[in-house]
């Protein structure tokens, strides 16, 4: 005699949300489990520290549970919750005094007029064969020195494997300008590791 295997259909954000909203502190205990990790990824690439990652995690979902009733549903649950993990990391910014960034907006003029930034191409670089950690430090300070708008747009985007249209809800810009800060975050990223491979 075989059993029957009962298929569990997996309950979906609409249903858990619904459920919280009407006190089922459980639901929201799903929730927070399904997007805990990716949250707490976002806030560790933004801060670049463990502690203020936690701080930010726990911080977005006590808000999140705080204004679970105004979330209307027009945006993905995840795209509310990594916009206000966002603004929460953002808002922490603002309060540190100093950071001065040099813009990569700024173009480069010599006595030829105006010159896009040479980016070298390091690629076939048979010098470049040095250890992960190394490459993972190196990406992580250029990342950290990134403006911020960009900065966002680049772990959203590249990291976190959101859309185009996923990023531009959450940090409520245009398609265009997310494509726009995207690629110069990706020249500034390439150019800063570039210049340790020199």
């Amino acid at each position: 005699m075989s059993e029957k295997q009962e298929s569990v259909v997996p309950v979906t954000d609409e249903v858990l949300i619904k459920r919280a909203k009407n006190g089922d502190n459980s639901a929201f205990e799903e929730l927070m489990k399904k997007y805990e990790q990716k949250i707490y990824n976002l806030a560790l690439r933004l801060t670049g520290n463990p502690d203020e990652a936690g701080d930010v995690l726990q911080e977005t979902f006590l808000k999140a549970y705080h204004s679970l009733n105004k979330f209307k549903g027009e945006a993905n649950f995840s795209t509310w919750l990594y916009r206000i993990a966002l603004n929460i990391v953002l808002m922490k910014k603002r309060k540190e005094k100093g950071k001065v960034f040099e813009s990569i907006d700024v173009p480069q003029f010599t006595a030829e007029g105006e010159m896009a930034k040479e980016i070298p191409d390091w690629s076939n670089n048979p010098e470049a064969e040095i250890e992960n950690k190394e490459v993972k430090n190196i990406l992580n300070n250029a990342l950290a020195s990134l403006p911020e708008e960009y900065r966002a747009v680049l772990i959203l985007r590249d990291i976190q494997r959101l859309s185009n249209k996923e990023v531009s809800e959450i940090l409520k810009i245009s398609i265009p300008a997310v494509k726009s800060r995207l690629h110069r975050a990706r020249l500034f990223l390439r150019n800063e590791v570039s210049k340790y491979f020199h």
